[in-house]
């Protein structure tokens, strides 16, 4: 009997303990600014035209952590805030990388072109 009462004891106290964990998590305002901040640099950079499914992702979860926020679930907008940053921060990364590829290319056809203008002049 008496430790029947201590598991049920230790059972109601762990749960007291997580559901204060849960009360005192505070709202991650700087976390979704930095996620807000985030997304408009990789659209800045061009991600919603060179990376568009990881812009889309970073997105739909913005709104979602957004919704978090509204209903005071902070763990989870937390979360999905810095998964945004990271979604973002990839899409920028995607989209800088086509543009190199972009500006190699446009290079390689200019000096293509000069090589064939030298080649033509040669006596």
């Amino acid at each position: 009997m008496i430790h029947i009462r201590m598991n049920i004891g230790t059972a109601l106290c762990a749960a007291t303990l997580a559901l204060a964990a849960c009360a005192t998590t505070p709202p991650p305002t700087a976390q979704m600014a930095l996620a807000n901040a985030a997304l408009a640099h990789a659209v800045g950079a061009g991600g919603a035209e060179l990376a568009p499914a990881e812009m889309a992702l970073a997105r739909d979860k913005m709104i979602r952590a957004n919704q978090a926020m509204a209903t005071k679930d902070y763990g989870t907008a937390l979360v999905l805030s810095q998964q945004v940053q990271l979604d973002a921060q990839v899409a920028e990364a995607r989209a800088e990388s086509a543009r190199a590829g972009k500006s190699a290319t446009a290079l390689q056809e200019a000096s293509r072109a000069l090589s064939e203008e030298m080649a033509r002049k040669k006596p």
